[in-house]
């Protein structure tokens, strides 16, 4: 049912039934405030990972790569470790990057140098942290 049918029904709805109780005070005949109007536009469900692709920087030639895979929050994770590559497929989940790596979920989220808990990234400010040891950092 359309918003403007369903409301105009709720309203003889509600005026029915006031009419069957106790008596009412007559409503204010002031003409009532128009609806707000959108501010703005909402930010897309996947803004906050959407803003992580691209590639990252981890230690001794290490790699993080995020790549749109069609549909929206969904990704191509590349992590390269010091023997090789490995590809993973990625889905949004919030303020989270969640896949399945060897059969464990594991997440990518947001964070610093700090937060990777590895001194070569200490004191950089925009990384990407898997878990305490691995992250990696845009330069």
């Amino acid at each position: 049912m359309p918003l403007r049918l369903a409301t105009f029904a709720a309203c003889i709805a509600a005026g029915l039934l006031a009419g069957c109780g106790a008596p009412q005070a007559p409503a204010s005949s002031a003409p009532s405030a128009p609806p707000a109007a959108p501010t703005g536009t909402a930010a897309p469900a996947f803004a906050a990972t959407d803003a992580w692709i691209g590639q990252w920087t981890g230690p001794e030639g290490t790699f993080l790569r995020i790549e749109p895979a069609g549909a929206p929050g969904r990704y191509a994770i590349t992590i390269r470790d010091l023997d090789q590559a490995h590809r993973y497929e990625g889905r949004a989940d919030g303020q989270l990057i969640g896949f399945d790596r060897d059969g464990s979920e594991a997440t990518i989220r947001s964070g610093d140098g700090d937060a990777t808990g590895m001194k070569w990234l200490a004191g950089k400010r925009d990384c990407l942290v898997i878990a305490t040891g691995e992250g990696y950092c845009r330069d």
